[in-house]
């Protein structure tokens, strides 16, 4: 998504200039060119020479050259970026920008900007909550710039946190939804996905469940959100870390009926869906409300049919929306996914296997195969993450 954009990044006076080195690594590895401005307080924190050897571009600060006289043009970066993101960003920086302080390079190239501008606060939680921040910053994003929130992801869990930085990890993804936004092909769409396992209780303790671990689910949002959908995650028990994105809207469930009202409950608000969750196809028709104790020389267990997830929104699909399923069988692979395909009202089915080597539960890889009504297509062993995109790019072409 940052592939080939010209990002001028701004460096200010805080202690958190030291973060702008990652920053500037991350978003080189995406692709983007980067340009950095940086005050005159800034280089009392990180050197010139430093973020030179990282950008391979000479550092702008100065609005003249004392050595030759020749002066930079905060109008041609202005032109020249596609975005702006002033990180570290200090409430001096916050005020001046509010109100058209321009006695700094970076000030002037603000207000040269014409791409979109993003900032990340850094200062103490005392400065960072006074009204006068707080009154800096709605009125710089009532004129239109972004705030990445301080503390907002990996330091949201300790009050202390809230007026440092944001990480850099989490600026880029920042960067790379404000483009999706923007620029993504799925922008304005709202997708429904189902991930994960569900587990079925047998008492407060023992569950049936599957090994599902929720990867291939996680890799369709990542993929839709980088195209710039809204994505409603319905996710059953899952351990793996989930994007950092205000696109991503979690439903986390546990058993089969949560995710079936869930899922029926937000798809009709929805474009697409995708029922990726590896669901129990069975559920005890009781939950011992104590742990069950070995007695006897047998446990008897009667189970229950859970509702259908996939084939209830088929039915309930309209002609502007599009549903894909997934179907992992040990026989008869290819009858049993095309009859589903037709049973419930899916525009497509992914189809994989157990018995291929590096597909399935568990792994980072996948082999499928892409069934739609009029054509079967099948796709090589590769990364979870590809497959998603294949998936994608046919599903919503």
């Amino acid at each position: 998504m940052l592939k080939g954009k010209k990002i001028v990044l701004g460096i200010t006076g805080s202690i958190a200039a030291y973060k702008a080195c990652t920053l500037i690594r991350l978003l080189i590895k995406q692709g983007a060119e980067v340009q950095v401005v940086i005050t005159p307080a800034g280089k009392e924190f990180i050197t010139p020479i430093t973020l030179s050897a990282l950008t391979h571009k000479p550092v702008v600060s100065e609005f003249f050259n004392q050595r030759d006289g020749s002066w930079h043009s905060h109008v041609d970066l202005g032109l020249w970026a596609d975005a702006m993101i002033i990180a570290p960003c200090t409430a001096s920086t916050l005020g001046k920008m509010a109100h058209g302080i321009a006695d700094n390079m970076l000030i002037t190239t603000y207000l040269s900007m014409k791409a979109p501008v993003l900032v990340a606060p850094a200062m103490d939680l005392d400065m960072y909550a006074h009204a006068s921040t707080q009154d800096n910053m709605q009125l710089l994003q009532q004129r239109g710039v972004t705030i990445i929130e301080p503390g907002s992801g990996f330091l949201a869990s300790t009050l202390e946190g809230k007026g440092r930085m944001q990480e850099p990890e989490i600026i880029v993804e920042e960067i790379k939804e404000f483009f999706a936004r923007r620029e993504g092909r799925l922008r304005g769409q709202r997708i429904l996905i189902t991930a994960g396992p569900t587990y079925e209780k047998l008492d407060p303790v023992r569950f049936i469940g599957n090994y599902s671990s929720g990867k291939m689910g996680i890799a369709l949002a990542n993929e839709c959100l980088a195209q710039g959908a809204d994505v409603e995650l319905v996710l059953g028990p899952c351990a793996l870390e989930l994007p950092h994105s205000t696109l991503l809207h979690t439903t986390h469930v546990e058993s089969a009926a949560e995710m079936y009202h869930a899922a029926t409950s937000l798809f009709p608000a929805c474009s697409a869906g995708i029922m990726c969750a590896a669901v129990a196809d069975f559920t005890p028709d009781t939950c011992a409300e104590e742990k069950i104790k070995r007695e006897g020389e047998q446990l008897v267990l009667h189970l229950n049919p859970t509702q259908d997830i996939a084939a209830a929104i088929g039915n309930m699909k309209t002609i502007n929306q599009k549903l894909c399923g997934f179907a992992l069988e040990t026989h008869d692979a290819m009858s049993h996914a095309k009859e589903k395909l037709q049973r419930k009202h899916l525009d497509m089915i992914v189809m994989n296997s157990l018995q291929d080597a590096g597909a399935g539960f568990r792994v980072n890889t996948n082999k499928v195969t892409i069934i739609t009504p009029d054509e079967v297509e099948s796709l090589p062993l590769q990364s979870k993450t590809d497959v998603a995109k294949e998936i994608i790019n046919r599903f919503i072409p």
